[in-house]
């Protein structure tokens, strides 16, 4: 694929890896994910902006962040003083005990045993002391009427009562901006101050010569002109901000796990309440303050609260757990002592207020275009002023009746400073229509309006650029299990004992030892969970989809989960490992005996195994024979798509179990285990995934299978998927690969072979953070997405990461740019299709704001030097502001996506702006209007057969009908620019209810302009035939354009030829200072 390299609004940097921190235009920012603070506050300072304020509303408030930054520092140190004080505190209490002083009774809170401070203290103060006073965890659950197994009852009145004593698990959130102060912020224009000025001085003077009845039309009309694009942008900008407020909070709502009532169930953070049980796993977030009730290998990062990013293990000496910090390693339980404002994560989180500014690349290319564009019209401006002034106070300005209007020594001061503002006005209102100060916050309002809508197709936007990135995305690499496959598991296929099992939960060819090791190992090494309510046998089973599949299969072979666990207690824990792809578990029997037992990848336990138990409970040396068998029937399995983990065991010597001390870093045995059962868990694909991933193909977008399964899994899953087309595609070199012996290459060998790899079977999340860099280095725009906390590099250092919403954790979530809140792979490419429609927006936008810019300035400079006069007055000319900037924004902006998105190849992100269609189109439109008006402009008089009527009236009815015909032309011309390369420009035009209402209420409100507002806005009303004429004048756009559409264009791009040019003139100009 090529890529513009050299365009008028981003100038090429020096590599699409980095920011572009070298590259010498400040409007080149290739990548704002990573962009320095130094690079941030270069485009802000180049930026010719009327309203800063605005233009800059919702990108990164830079001086916030500081704020942040100290407001955080002084909490952490808020924290460590507390301690301090607390460590104070207890030498006291020590030295009270030693005098025979008694401590003060503690409080207690309504029905509950323990006061509300007490229990916040203890893990805000680290307070251990106080924590074994009331007799450790069990003894503040005891206090809290908590059962630490089963959790709270979980009922209405239980949580009521509990919310009434202990708070809710939230803090207040900082007011947001109200509807005035957005109508502050518009008012902080530069140039509609200065208009504002000039209204108020034109109402004084007018009123003065003219009496307050005739005088105050001139001043009045533009200040209610001014008003008008005030509240409108005040409007428009208030509702962004409320679209904003609410994605915000969809962010901060997590939903997690609780036990209540013996069962897990699935809750909002915000309904945690104090005495709640939570399972913790590695990458959640610790949703509340707490104790530890157990865990294993329990680490958790307290970076968020420390600001020391080092990585804290958790255990019976150190139980203390903080809200906010996330589990780096292991898993546990947890109770939960303080909720809401009571943790320091809850007063740091009140005390700061979240900014959600962030500058997106095409934000900070359009304000370089806005910029490029407004030069030019301050440039005009500037001309146009000197040239009326010029011309006013030469004696060659004439009114319509033909008398000079200033004659020095003659003229009254008052008229003389009247004319004189009167030609300020129109300089100042020409800088309005053209610096375009509304297209950067044009890209503002379409994220809004596509952030909204991607929440209706299950995808969350975390980061703003994420979403327009999304349409030049050139590769997407896809996890497996739950994005392209469904994710609800079931075991259909078992080897036991070295025999197939069918149907695989059949435990009458199964002896009780072979069998009770079987439900032993189920039970014990998983992080799921089987209830069976009371009176009931429908069971329930919770954990990832994996272990669920597991558990069901153990419960029809006879397990009963509860007495399972209640026969052995667990003496270490491995974690499952995405590294090593399995987990495990040390348990001692009621024999005292040691069990290990290991479940994962079915082919790497395997290779552990030296013996299997057979169906008759005999244990069985792995010969080469035996061994060969099952790798066969693994290999079989996975090439049906299932995929194949092993069960194993082994035993181990009581008395080499290390003491308590060492045992959190005891490393279990893994070799000389005993196989004990292989089984095969179909996942099926999503519907619809192979039609998603074909859509994608047709893109231009290349879909990557990036798994931990098997390679032999992974390949008949990217067939059934789409991703290859057939078996024999994989037989080509580098298709197919194992994350190993990609990990193993060297980088240029890398780079020569990534583009080839279409799966990577058995990767660990280093290989994926290895497979995006790659791409990254080969030009690619990848998406990346991940669940585990593993990912959080690759999803950080992809272009777009895609975190999932129910499997993925908290940590993914937090790497992640956009959240797939369904998991579903057909959802990425919905997401795809936003990105798209953002950029494709942008560009209507750019074409339809284009036009008007240059029609509306030429017919302005060509008048005032050719007449002195300009057809377009004050009032007029901030209408066409209005509706070229927030009208046409909102209207153009918020197209929804359509299937001819996917037709074209992904936008290369330095590709110019403005397309050579868009040229094409612009500059016919443009052409067309400039030449009709000016000749209406110069001739109006006689084609309008108006010669017979007074000077004055014919004058006005033409200037009337140029300005009524300029509109016409916008209105027709906003049809024109929904399709920049369609025929067809009226598809599905009917469904954007936006655009027919903006037209609609444009049209109403231009025939009021005219035919009701004639003395402000200096207008005469116009007959139905002279109506006739401007619709005619602004349909003949419509077949005009469909002409234009036949033109072909070059495929060299106008947009990087006009930027050489510009180079070469800046270099002549600074060769003379160079020598």
């Amino acid at each position: 694929m090529s890529y513009g390299k050299d365009d008028i609004e981003a100038p090429r940097s020096s590599g699409d890896i980095d920011d572009g921190g070298s590259s010498s235009s400040p409007f080149d920012i290739a990548r704002t994910k990573d962009a320095s603070v130094q690079r941030l506050k270069r485009w802000r300072q180049a930026a010719l902006v009327l309203n800063a304020s605005r233009r800059f509303r919702y990108t990164l408030d830079l001086k916030k962040e500081e704020e942040k930054e100290q407001v955080l520092r002084k909490i952490r140190g808020h924290v460590q003083v507390i301690r301090a004080a607390y460590l104070f505190k207890e030498s006291a209490k020590k030295l009270n005990s030693e005098l025979g002083i008694a401590p003060h009774p503690t409080s207690t809170t309504g029905e509950f045993q323990i006061g509300l401070e007490l229990l916040s203290s203890i893990a805000r103060d680290h307070n251990t002391a106080t924590l074994q006073e009331k007799g450790g965890v069990e003894g503040i659950a005891s206090l809290l009427e908590t059962n630490l197994e089963k959790g709270i009852q979980g009922d209405d009145t239980d949580l009521s009562r509990r919310t009434k004593a202990f708070g809710s698990n939230n803090y207040p959130r900082k007011k947001g901006r109200s509807f005035l102060m957005f109508v502050w912020d518009a008012c902080k224009d530069l140039t509609l101050i200065i208009l504002m000025v000039a209204a108020a001085a034109s109402l004084v003077l007018g009123i003065k010569s003219e009496g307050i009845k005739e005088g105050w039309y001139d001043g009045g009309s533009i200040a209610f002109a001014v008003i008008l694009v005030i509240v409108v942008t005040a409007i428009s900008d208030y509702k962004q901000s409320l679209q904003f407020r609410d994605l915000n909070e969809e962010k901060r709502n997590i939903r997690l796990e609780v036990i209540r009532g013996g069962r897990r169930v699935e809750i909002s953070i915000y309904d945690i309440v104090v005495g709640d049980v939570i399972p913790l796993n590695i990458g959640d977030q610790v949703p509340a303050d707490g104790i530890l009730i157990v865990g294993h290998s329990l680490a958790v990062d307290e970076s968020s609260m420390t600001g020391e990013s080092n990585i804290v293990e958790k255990n019976s000496k150190n139980p203390i757990l903080i809200s906010g910090c996330k589990v780096a390693d292991g898993n546990g339980l947890m109770l939960v002592t303080a909720v809401g404002i009571n943790t320091e994560w809850g007063l740091l989180m009140a005390n700061i207020s979240e900014d959600n500014g962030e500058e997106t690349p095409l934000q900070v290319r359009l304000n370089g275009l806005a910029t490029f564009i407004g030069i030019i019209g301050l440039s005009v401006a500037v001309i146009v002023l000197v040239v009326l002034l010029a011309r006013y106070f030469s004696g060659h300005s004439r009114n319509p009746d033909g008398s000079v209007q200033f004659t020095a020594g003659k003229t009254k001061l008052s008229t003389a400073i009247d004319g004189a503002i009167k030609i300020v006005t129109v300089a100042v209102t020409i800088v309005v229509v053209a610096v375009p100060e509304g297209l950067p916050l044009a890209v503002t309002l379409t994220l809004a309006y596509s952030m909204r809508k991607m929440m209706a197709d299950k995808a969350l936007v975390r980061r703003l650029s994420a979403c327009e990135t999304m349409g030049s995305a050139t590769t997407i690499c896809s996890d497996k299990t739950g994005t392209l496959t469904m994710n609800q598991m079931t075991v259909v296929e078992a080897i036991i004992g070295g025999e197939n099992i069918d149907p695989p939960h059949e435990k009458s060819k199964l002896k009780p030892i072979l069998c009770s090791l079987l439900i032993e190992g189920v039970a014990q090494n998983t992080n799921g969970s089987v209830f069976v309510p009371e009176g009931s046998n429908n069971v329930e089973v919770s954990g990832s989809p994996t272990e669920k599949a597991i558990l069901h299969w153990a419960v029809q072979l006879g397990m009963n989960f509860k007495a399972a666990r209640a026969e052995s207690s667990i003496i270490h824990v491995f974690p499952f490992n995405s590294d090593k792809k399995r987990g495990g578990v040390a348990v001692q029997t009621t024999e005292s005996e040691i069990h290990i037992h290991w479940k994962g990848a079915a082919e790497i336990v395997l290779g552990c195994c030296t013996q299997y138990m057979d169906v008759n409970d005999h244990l069985i040396e792995m010969d080469e024979g035996k061994m060969n068998y099952f790798r066969r029937a693994i290999e079989d399995m996975a090439s049906r798509s299932l995929r194949c983990v092993a069960i194993a065991y082994r035993l181990y010597e009581m008395e080499k179990v290390p003491t308590s001390e060492d045992l959190a870093h005891w490393s279990l045995p893994e070799d000389n285990l005993i196989l004990l059962a292989i089984v095969g868990l179909k996942d099926p694909c999503r519907p619809g995934v192979k039609d998603a991933v074909k859509l994608c193909q047709k893109a231009g977008v290349k879909v990557k299978m990036v798994t931990g399964d098997n390679v032999k899994t992974a390949t008949a899953i990217a067939v059934e998927c789409g991703i290859l087309n057939s078996y024999s595609e994989a037989t080509e070199p580098y298709v197919i690969i194992e994350g190993k012996d990609f990990r193993a290459m060297q980088d240029a060998e890398r780079l020569e072979i990534v583009e080839k790899i279409s799966v990577m079977g058995r990767s660990s999340p280093n290989d994926k953070l290895l497979l995006v860099q790659a791409l990254r280095r080969k030009e690619h725009v990848v998406a990346v997405t991940g669940d585990g906390t593993n990912d959080a590099p690759a999803l950080h250092e992809a272009d777009i990461g895609l975190a999932m919403g129910i499997q993925g954790t908290e940590v993914a979530k937090e790497s992640s740019d956009i959240i797939i809140l369904d998991d579903n792979f057909a959802s990425v490419v919905k997401v795809v299709r936003w990105g798209r429609s953002v950029y494709a927006n942008i560009q209507k936008f750019i074409q339809f704001q284009l036009t008007v810019n240059i029609a509306a300035l030429v017919i302005n400079v060509i008048a005032a030097f050719s007449s002195g006069d300009v057809p377009l007055n004050t009032v007029q000319l901030l209408w066409v502001n209005l509706i070229m900037d927030t009208l046409g924004a909102l209207a153009l902006a918020t197209e929804p996506p359509t299937d001819h998105l996917m037709d074209r190849d992904p936008m290369g992100r330095r590709e110019p702006l403005i397309s050579n269609i868009m040229w094409r189109n612009l500059l016919i439109q443009a052409i067309y209007q400039v030449s009709v008006l000016l000749i209406l402009n110069f001739r109006g008089i006689s084609i309008l057969n108006l010669a017979h009527k007074s000077s004055d009236h014919a004058l006005k009815v033409k200037d009337t009908l140029i300005f009524n015909a300029f509109v016409l032309c916008q209105v027709f011309n906003e049809f024109n620019a929904r399709k920049p390369d369609e025929f067809n420009i009226f598809k599905g035009v009917t469904r954007n209810y936006l655009f027919m209402g903006i037209v609609a209420l444009t049209v109403v409100l231009q025939i009021i302009i005219i035919e009701f507002l004639e003395k402000f806005v200096k207008t005469v009303k116009l007959t139905w035939q002279q109506w006739l004429i401007c619709v005619i004048i602004g349909f003949i756009s419509w077949p005009l354009a469909v002409v234009g559409k036949l033109i072909p264009v070059p495929e060299k791009q106008l947009s990087n030829s006009f930027r050489k040019c510009t180079n070469r003139v800046r270099r002549c100009f600074c060769r003379p200072e160079k020598l």
